[in-house]
């Protein structure tokens, strides 16, 4: 019986980690134990969202209602280390604020600031200022069970 590594080279697969860490529509702390499970998928379908690196690719689930309709509790989010700076107005950015991980929209401002913004219009949005906000990834793709 071949190897995993070897099937998945001949069906061109891709390994990602998938992070046991929740990030929070609303905010999770950051400051838990993680664990990792390497689960493998079609470089094309990977090709389809983003252009990087399976290497800067990760899956974890997001919790909370901050960004529903658009993303729901408990999604599966893939996220793009390798876009962590905020080059891109508006999209869903996997972050760090106050030892809180969280998933927003992102808006710069002039003054440097940064808008932290929610989907669900029944929670608020938020400002950071001067490096209060440590960018991770950005949310490149959403799975969802129906």
């Amino acid at each position: 019986m071949p190897s995993a590594d070897v099937l998945s080279d001949r069906l061109d697969l891709v390994g990602l980690r998938e992070i046991d860490l929740t990030l929070g529509m609303g905010a999770t702390y950051l400051d838990v134990p993680v664990t990792t499970a390497i689960r493998y998928f079609s470089r094309d379908w990977l090709r389809a969202y983003t252009k990087a690196d399976p290497d800067h690719l990760f899956f974890a689930q997001g919790i909370g209602d901050s960004q529903s309709p658009t993303i729901l509790d408990s999604d599966l989010l893939l996220i793009d280390v390798s876009q962590n700076h905020l080059n891109l107005h508006d999209k869903f950015w996997a972050v760090a604020y106050g030892q809180m991980g969280a998933v927003r929209r992102l808006r710069g401002k002039p003054d440097g600031s940064i808008e932290m913004l929610c989907d669900n219009p029944l929670v608020r949005d938020d400002v950071a200022y001067d490096g209060e906000l440590h960018v991770i990834g950005r949310v490149v793709a959403i799975v969802r069970k129906l």
